[in-house]
């Protein structure tokens, strides 16, 4: 990586500037993002600093854009790494010509100086609560997923499983995504993995349902994939048939719930991803410390996550509504 071009993070905290530059990376193209978006654009105003949301297409697409940042001396940037064990050496040399943090999915052995987000692993559990209440007799059920590399991936998909076994709290436990899981009244057939291709998301559940003709349950861990699953559901004429779960807000997960066609979302918030990010961020590029920006000890700033069912889903999707400026 080449990153001569850039001026280092010592010399720019200490030249007092008045404007600066702030960059939100996000892991993929989605309309999660698009929420988060409006968060960083309403942060640049409220903090005077110019910012971009940059969304990749893949982790190359990502390197280059981390790499394009450093040569233009972006003052500091916010990433969700799409693969965090082998992008620390990047994030790591990036972290010595700009001020470098995460949201949304985290890179814990990185040289980052925050994680803006929720906790992954608890939000699993908190999906796996959902996903007891829909079925209670338990079943056969199939998960669907982006990548399991992602730290976000993996601890959500993680904290599903142990919710639904009844195991302790364990981040660092990790069970094979290749692997069936037999074990009490639940039956999880497969993770289902699509590198964030739509059409290999459909297909998957598609083959799900091939492969299982009594599966109870669906869940997508995210965004896109509850609306793939609810698509290849009702082409195949199981809309309530098959119990559906999901992660994050997508006007056609909310629309399931309102319709009966799906139990539940587990729901970030975006917005204040990419605001806070911002705030600290601009905090940081004027020589402001994490300890004067309310970060606690921990680096780690929680944005919990919250339950989306039928009797709360209406007043989420008109503050959703409300944040994009749609009517």
């Amino acid at each position: 990586m080449t990153v001569g071009c850039g001026s280092s993070k010592q010399s720019k905290s200490s030249s007092a500037q008045t404007r600066p530059s702030v960059a939100y990376v996000t892991n993929g193209v989605a309309a999660f993002w698009v929420i988060a978006k409006s968060g960083v654009n309403q942060a640049g105003e409220d903090f005077d600093a110019d910012v971009s949301v940059l969304m990749p297409s893949d982790i190359s697409d990502q390197k280059r854009m981390i790499e394009d940042l450093i040569t233009k001396g972006t003052d500091g940037f916010a990433v969700s790494p799409i693969d965090p064990d082998n992008q620390n050496e990047l994030l790591n040399k990036a972290a010595k010509f700009a001020h470098v943090i995460t949201h949304d999915g985290d890179a814990p052995n990185s040289d980052r100086e925050c994680y803006i987000g929720m906790d992954n692993y608890l939000a699993g559990r908190m999906c796996g609560e959902l996903v007891a209440q829909a079925l209670p007799e338990g079943g056969k059920i199939a998960l669907f997923i982006g990548r399991v590399e992602q730290d976000n991936a993996r601890r959500r998909r993680q904290g599903l499983i142990d919710e639904l076994l009844g195991r302790s709290e364990d981040s660092s436990r990790f069970d094979p995504p290749d692997a069936e899981i037999k074990e009490g009244k639940w039956h999880i057939v497969g993770t289902y993995t699509d590198q964030f291709d739509r059409v290999k998301g459909k297909a998957n559940a598609e083959d799900a349902m091939s492969r299982h003709s009594d599966l109870a349950g669906m869940v997508g861990l995210f965004e896109y994939n509850p609306p793939l699953m609810l698509e290849a559901i009702s082409q195949a004429g199981k809309l309530g048939k098959i119990q559906v779960i999901g992660f994050d807000e997508a006007d056609e997960t909310l629309q399931g719930i309102v319709d009966g066609h799906v139990y539940g979302t587990i729901v970030q918030n975006p917005y204040e991803y990419g605001y806070q990010s911002v705030r600290v961020l601009a905090g940081l590029s004027r020589g402001q410390t994490l300890a004067e920006l309310e970060i606690p000890e921990s680096g780690f700033l929680n944005i919990p996550a919250t339950q989306i069912r039928r009797d709360n889903v209406d007043e989420f999707w008109t503050k959703k509504k409300q944040i994009l400026g749609e009517k």
